[in-house]
């Protein structure tokens, strides 16, 4: 699901109406700015957060310099754009570092929010720039927390200590001795959770903060719980002083309240956010960004760093070299269809694209059909999958029969992957690439 789709949905509309209009009015625009509060209030944001947001925009927006300018909606766009991005910024926006290794993370939240996957994911996002982390089991209440801790620290190449339901406090003092001994450099502990807020809960989590000291304690909070997260940000910031916040569950139908009133409301940044499932699924929290997507602006940056992730600098000069030499083969073919795999949704990949954000909410998207065409080039034989110029009619039948799939969804993706051939052909004249997938 997009980020945000309701609301960028409800802001494209509005939006639309202003850009068909070429000079606007002073009244114009405070319709437009009434329905864009109608539209915060509907995506659960914070009433007065809703309310100063629409008084800031309508007092620029309605000066002389955008009035008289010839282009007068799309600066109205880019005020809103800054000011939703002024909402949800913060000169703390990155993790703090401690001068003296390790760097002690202590992550909190209610139960049910995602805290110990998010532990993982956290551990995993820093081991890629080279960060040696430790995760810590303080959970020792709820069942399986622990086990759960080891079998996500596993998926993540993250090490974890345990101590079985010893006392939590004493867990985490021992856990930061044995970081300086062993020579790691983050610390990540994942405490308990409830499902309400107590005052055992937070003497418990007073008490450890007392005993580590900790460069950061991070919020973990349901951002589809719009409104109520910003409750639960105010109760744990009010005992323990977060210094940030994780929006998890941000795939799921979040409205966008979360997002858009916690810093307003709590003075503390989101510092990252979770996205999917998997261990990956970890994004920094880009204000910038996230307000260009709810705009419908699409997201180059992002899309770019996934592609990044996705393949190597060796791998795309290698794919570089077959496009000028075209010999582009189907084990290429394969190979950029796992890559796509790996940058997430399709749907959201186009999201991020400029112009596409708001135009593709009803587009239907099978994301099924990347694995229709890898089971097809999986059942070619090497020689076949080399030159493809040799798959006749009896081999495309093996070939089907092969994958489970039809003669006519083999000759699909042949044909596909002849027009693929062809854009190489124009890549090798400067006229550019797109591989079809």
């Amino acid at each position: 699901m997009a980020l945000f789709s309701s609301l960028s949905e409800k802001f494209n509309h509005i939006f639309s109406k202003l850009t068909k209009r070429g000079r606007l009015t002073e009244l114009e625009i405070k319709e437009a700015m009434r329905e864009v509060r109608i539209a915060l209030l509907e995506a659960d944001v914070n009433y007065m957060v809703a309310k100063d947001f629409v008084k800031t925009v309508s007092e620029k927006a309605v000066g002389d310099e955008v009035l008289k300018s010839l282009t007068p909606a799309q600066q109205v766009i880019k005020i809103v754009r800054d000011e939703l991005t002024t909402l949800m910024s913060s000169n703390s926006q990155k993790l703090m570092v401690s001068p003296a290794p390790p760097t002690v993370i202590m992550m909190c939240g209610l139960q049910g929010a995602g805290k110990t996957t998010m532990c993982a994911k956290l551990g995993a996002h820093l081991k890629k720039s080279g960060k040696r982390s430790l995760l810590v089991a303080c959970d020792i209440y709820r069942p399986a927390a622990i086990n759960q801790l080891q079998v996500v620290g596993k998926q993540a190449g993250v090490d974890v200590f345990e101590k079985g339901t010893q006392n939590p406090v004493k867990t985490a003092k021992q856990a930061v001795e044995h970081a300086k001994k062993q020579g790691y450099d983050t610390v990540i502990i994942d405490t308990a959770g409830r499902l309400h807020i107590n005052e055992e809960l937070m003497r418990e989590l007073q008490d450890i903060k007392k005993e580590v000291s900790p460069t950061e304690i991070l919020l973990v909070v349901d951002a589809m719980t719009g409104q109520d997260a910003v409750t639960v940000a105010q109760s744990f910031d009010r005992d323990l002083d977060i210094t940030g916040v994780v929006l998890t569950k941000m795939d799921g139908d979040t409205r966008g309240g979360a997002a858009l009133s916690i810093k307003a409301i709590t003075g503390k940044p989101i510092k990252f956010t979770g996205i999917g499932e998997k261990i990956g699924d970890i994004e920094p929290f880009y204000p910038d960004r996230i307000a260009s997507r709810i705009l419908g602006m699409g997201d180059v940056l992002s899309l770019i760093e996934k592609a990044q992730e996705a393949v190597t600098e060796e791998e795309a000069k290698a794919l570089e070299k077959k496009f000028r030499e075209n010999s582009f083969t189907f084990d290429d073919y394969l190979s950029q269809i796992e890559n796509l795999k790996k940058m997430g949704s399709i749907k959201d990949l186009l999201g991020m694209i400029p112009g596409l954000g708001g135009k593709i909410k009803n587009l239907d998207i099978d994301e099924n059909q990347i694995l229709v065409n890898k089971a097809i080039i999986q059942s070619m034989t090497k020689e076949e999958r080399q030159n493809p110029d040799i798959i006749k009619a009896s081999r495309r039948q093996r070939i089907a029969k092969g994958s489970g799939t039809s003669v006519q969804q083999v000759n699909q993706l042949l044909k596909q992957f002849e027009q693929s051939k062809e854009m190489m052909k124009q890549f090798k004249n400067g006229r550019g690439f797109r591989p079809k997938f």
